[in-house]
């Protein structure tokens, strides 16, 4: 019988392709598996324990750890199966955020992993007055552990539960990153997430027998319908966290796993690291490796190479591309990236040496997916984020009246839409939108139609909040121009400033390891970040960068001038001050404006 509901999946592969390891991880120095019969009984002894602690159907848990691992989902299947709602919360996110969040929810209990997280959780949950307790998945002194719960009995009560959970009712409440102010809680149901998980099915790379590693936060909508969709579709599950992917001791090279999701900037990560490893070669080995890397300049999903150009991508591929494609375990099939625009340079580069990467796009309000790039011929489009899923529909509104031609806001409509925000009937209503008497969610997202393959692909231009009018009341979208200049080497971080001005400027993080090598190629002595940043040599050099991409975008998004800052934007802060970035690495535009208040002030002066 098909899943209807999020629980339903690992009693689906059992029915119809039980494995000897579904989940598995790296622990207490071994790797350790779970096969789908095991998974199965820790969920129903989880459902139990949450049974015999008191909890009800409607009542709510927190999940949390810094590490993915399987404990993780089969809490989030046991809670699930017997109708307590599951509060996913990231481990990065500050104190006064979690108790929002526990407030807000009214939470019963939490099973998180980490002593610190623990100490995190359980302060918060001191602002509750029925809050039971707070449990580890790790053993640890002065901590009740998760398997203390566990019990035989009940479970016909968990059966009887179990079959009376429809597949609208409520199952998640996920509490948006708060770019723009409080955190909101999305409430998805069963419905929307399965809705998601189904239209993935064909679409992704992975079948049976082959294995997917999963590193992204389990409390990100992203990664945990990924993880989902894994069990629909039998495929062994590596969990791990992103401390310890590359390397030669690294999981890639170990698990080698034939997919995986991910968010940009990690790409970018890996990338900088193979192009410094090219910067550390000489002679006819340098030249070789920059003669392949030129020749993804051009390249374009489904393109055929013929005579000459032929033989030339062979030798790249025989002498560089083949060692990219090991770095990463040899194996890669396809990543699937999304939180967050993917620049085209990188997902260029990487599917032109055999790594296949495409976009995803969404928000945790639409489960998450509303299109993603496909892997078969004429599927994807670079510098689009693919066509829509099936059953969801998408509506290019330019009412308005702020978009170049073509433009307008992106809405959707589908089974995958949220329920609404918790608590907040309001928040709900202003994402909300009647048109034709049927409601579509606002995504707040800017985008347009492209027609190729006898398809429509998505692309997306901006957010519709971030967009900036100039005291000439033009509008400039940022993220495009932030993209671009960041395939730059030397470029690590960037926002776009320049509201209620008269033309626009920028912030630039320089990227040390890339600065720092450039300064030894140019005879200039390298201290740190914060004092080369004010070398008259190296703003120069950043200068010089603006005035090369400049020519991309028209007069009015030029970048008239910029200011660096020698101080990396994080998505968690250790001296307690406002962190730049989201969890999900998106810029917190209104706090980099007015931690640096002063030096955008200055550029206009």
């Amino acid at each position: 019988m098909e899943p209807t509901r999020i629980f339903d999946f690992p009693y689906y592969q059992k029915d119809n392709h039980s494995l000897k390891k579904s989940i598995g991880y790296f622990h207490e120095g071994a790797w350790k598996y779970f096969s789908t019969d095991e998974l199965i009984d820790k969920i129903n002894k989880g459902s139990r324990g949450l049974l015999k602690l008191g909890l009800k159907p409607g009542d709510k848990i927190v999940l949390a750890g810094y590490k993915n691992r399987p404990e993780w989902m089969m809490m989030d299947f046991a809670a699930l199966q017997v109708g307590i709602i599951v509060v996913p919360v990231y481990p990065t996110i500050s104190s006064s955020e979690y108790e929002y969040i526990f407030k807000d929810a009214d939470i019963a209990a939490s099973f998180v992993g980490g002593q610190d997280l623990y100490e995190k959780v359980d302060k918060a949950s001191k602002v509750l007055g029925n809050y039971l307790d707070t449990y580890t998945f790790d053993r640890q002194d002065g901590c009740k552990y998760w398997e203390d719960i566990f019990t035989e009995e009940n479970q016909d009560k968990v059966e009887e539960i179990s079959s009376t959970i429809k597949a609208k009712d409520l199952a998640t409440i996920i509490y948006t990153s708060g770019t723009t102010g409080a955190p909101k809680g999305v409430m998805l149901s069963h419905d929307n997430i399965v809705s998601n998980i189904k239209a993935v099915k064909e679409i992704l790379p992975v079948t049976k027998g082959k294995i997917c590693l999963s590193f992204l936060p389990q409390c990100h909508i992203f990664e945990r319908t990924a993880s989902i969709s894994y069990i629909y579709n039998s495929v062994e599950i590596v969990f791990t966290g992103t401390d310890n992917l590359g390397g030669d001791e690294g999981d890639l090279k170990k698990i080698k796993p034939h997919f995986f999701t991910t968010v940009p900037r990690l790409l970018e990560k890996v990338y900088e690291k193979i192009y410094n490893k090219g910067l550390d070669l000489s002679g006819a080995k340098k030249k070789l490796f920059f003669w392949a890397l030129d020749l993804t300049d051009d390249y374009s999903y489904d393109m055929k190479n013929t005579g000459l150009s032929n033989v030339k991508w062979k030798v790249a591929d025989k002498l560089i591309f083949s060692k990219w494609r090991e770095a990463l375990g040899g194996r890669v099939e396809g990543i699937l990236t999304g939180a967050a625009p993917c620049p085209a340079k990188i997902i260029r580069i990487f599917s032109a040496a055999g790594i296949p990467i495409r976009e995803g796009y969404g928000l945790t309000e639409t489960s998450p997916g509303i299109a993603i790039g496909r892997y078969e011929s004429d599927g994807s489009m670079i510098g689009t984020v693919g066509p829509t899923l099936k059953g969801v529909e998408v509506l290019i509104d330019d009412s308005d009246g702020i978009y170049a031609e073509g433009e307008g806001e992106i809405l959707a409509k589908g089974p995958n839409i949220m329920m609404g925000y918790y608590n907040k009937p309001d928040k709900t209503a202003e994402v909300t939108k009647v048109v034709n008497g049927e409601p579509w969610f606002c995504t707040g997202d800017i985008g347009k139609i492209i027609q190729k393959h006898g398809k429509e692909f998505i692309k997306i231009t901006d957010r519709k909040k971030e967009l900036l009018k100039t005291s000439g009341g033009k509008y400039v979208a940022p993220a495009p121009i932030e993209s671009k200049f960041k395939e730059n080497f030397l470029i690590e971080q960037m926002m776009v400033v320049g509201e209620g001005r008269k033309f626009v400027s920028a912030l630039i993080v320089p990227s040390e390891e890339a600065l720092k090598e450039w300064c030894s190629c140019n005879e200039v002595e390298w201290s740190n970040l914060v004092n080369i940043s004010e070398n008259d040599k190296v703003n120069t050099l950043y200068n010089n960068i603006v005035k090369e991409t400049n020519p991309h975008f028209s007069k009015i998004e030029q970048i008239k001038k910029i200011s660096l800052v020698p101080d990396p934007w994080e998505p968690t802060k250790k001296d307690g001050t406002d962190a730049e970035l989201t969890p999900t690495l998106k810029l917190k535009r209104r706090v980099i404006e007015k931690k640096y208040k002063d030096a955008i002030e200055k550029l206009y002066s």
